[in-house]
């Protein structure tokens, strides 16, 4: 916690200083202890620009989330939250931006789904975002490593359901036999129950080449699995799926998607947040 000094007659007094708006759940210490970040994707808030969404960010109890790239600033500012916010005639409104990260005690852990080119490895680089989840094609594979490497930040690539172009960790694993290091797979756990595959052995799969996870559950909805409920109510399997990357000991963000509810999941987003973070604590507790 930031801390502020008074001076009362020569000495010091260290204040609290509390975020707005912040209310960090207590078990999230063994979220920490795990080596991993929890909070939204913000696209789960897609319908209102970043200086709300922010506030819906904190207001489930995340110091983290994931961005996305096509987020207006504002209502009045018609400039998304991405690579444009560099451009010296924009400098005001990336003040805003990270002043309203600083006034609600939140981070940038991720980005995406967007482009992996040098524009967007510059933005993460202002941010601090240590991974980007993206969707490159086979033939800009090379390409993005060296992007990579060169910014030092890693790459998830992503997968959307069937057929998209990382539906399968098969196909992940394919491209990343000759890749960057820096370059793995950016898990979403419900695109892998909507293509027809078992999100804990795709997990299995993908052990050593993870960076990062979308992670989100689905209920059954009509005939088919794709309706969004909370974390741990549905049927991905999300406790196995942490007690799995829990013995990788790898340090990696874990970002919510919740599709559904669209003007007001913050209830949904904050269960899920809840349900990570105790899930945590079971993990830990049982490690001794």
């Amino acid at each position: 916690m930031l801390r502020t000094s008074l001076a009362l007659g020569g000495a010091v007094l260290l204040v609290p200083r509390t975020f707005a708006a912040v209310a960090v759940p207590e078990d999230r210490k063994y979220t920490d202890q795990l080596g991993w970040t929890i909070g939204p994707q913000i696209y789960s808030f897609n319908r209102f620009p970043f200086d709300e969404a922010i506030k819906k960010v904190a207001a489930s109890g995340a110091t983290h989330f994931e961005q996305y790239a096509g987020q207006k600033v504002t209502r009045d500012v018609n400039l998304n939250v991405g690579p444009d916010l560099l451009k010296p005639e924009n400098k005001d409104a990336l003040k805003r931006v990270k002043d309203l990260l600083n006034e609600y005690g939140c981070k940038m852990c991720a980005v995406g789904v967007c482009p992996a080119d040098r524009r967007h490895f510059e933005f993460a680089t202002e941010f601090g975002i240590s991974v980007l989840n993206c969707e490159p094609g086979f033939d800009k594979i090379s390409e993005v490593g060296k992007l990579a490497e060169e910014f030092k930040i890693n790459v998830g690539l992503h997968n959307h359901p069937k057929a998209s172009i990382y539906w399968d960790p098969e196909i992940v694993l394919a491209q990343l036999k000759d890749a960057s290091p820096r370059i793995g797979a950016c898990c979403d756990t419900g695109h892998w129950l909507r293509s027809g595959l078992n999100p804990l052995e795709c997990v299995k799969k993908l052990k050593g080449k993870i960076v990062s996870f979308h992670i989100k559950d689905l209920k059954q909805d009509g005939n088919n699995l794709n309706a969004d409920c909370p974390l741990g109510q549905g049927a991905v399997g999300i406790v196995d799926v942490m007690k799995e990357v829990a013995t990788y000991n790898i340090k990696i963000p874990f970002s919510i998607e919740f599709e559904a509810a669209w003007d007001n999941n913050v209830p949904q987003m904050t269960e899920s947040i809840r349900f990570f973070d105790a899930t945590a604590k079971q993990i830990v507790s049982a490690k001794g």
